[in-house]
């Protein structure tokens, strides 16, 4: 099942809703590297809310251990300078999406030796990027629906019976 990966996260609060987003879709997250903050962070806890305890969380030390312990699996680089618009992108259903820090991106040797797995965030208007979470929820449910995760879910379901 598709997999978000944060390269050196930095902000906790994105990380935080980074892993609440990974609860709520029953998903795996990897943390490569070092974040800039403890993981204990009350930030990162706070936006997780009280869902770590349902986390499929899984760190590595670098960039290099998590690639050898995942090599069975495709990564698929999510950064501005990707090549492909991430709607057009054929993903797989074992991919792992691996996002960069939110200062410095992803290693730019990285990205250069694997653009064609690469994908972006078209954004037409005055920003750089978006936010970091964000960009995990848009692509993580597109590369989600797209590989027939949510297929078999109830359709006929009223989420609004309670009102």
């Amino acid at each position: 099942m598709i997999s978000i990966a944060l390269y050196n996260p930095e902000i906790p609060q994105n990380t935080g809703n980074i892993a609440r987003l990974a609860v709520g879709l029953n998903i795996q997250l990897y943390i490569v590297g070092k974040p800039s903050f403890s993981m204990d962070d009350k930030h990162v806890r706070r936006a997780g809310l009280d869902y770590w305890k349902f986390l499929h969380l899984q760190q590595f030390e670098s960039l290099e251990t998590f690639l050898a312990a995942t090599s069975g699996r495709r990564k698929i680089l999510a950064t501005t300078k990707g090549a492909c618009p991430y709607y057009s992108f054929q993903y797989q259903k074992d991919d792992i999406i691996i996002f960069g820090s939110e200062g410095s991106g992803l290693p730019k040797d990285y990205i250069t030796s694997n653009l064609d797995l690469s994908v972006t965030i078209p954004m037409p208007g005055e920003v750089r990027s978006l936010n970091l979470s964000n960009s995990a929820a848009i692509l993580g449910y597109d590369a989600l629906l797209r590989t027939g995760y949510f297929e078999g879910f109830d359709k006929n379901i009223n989420f609004f019976t309670e009102l």
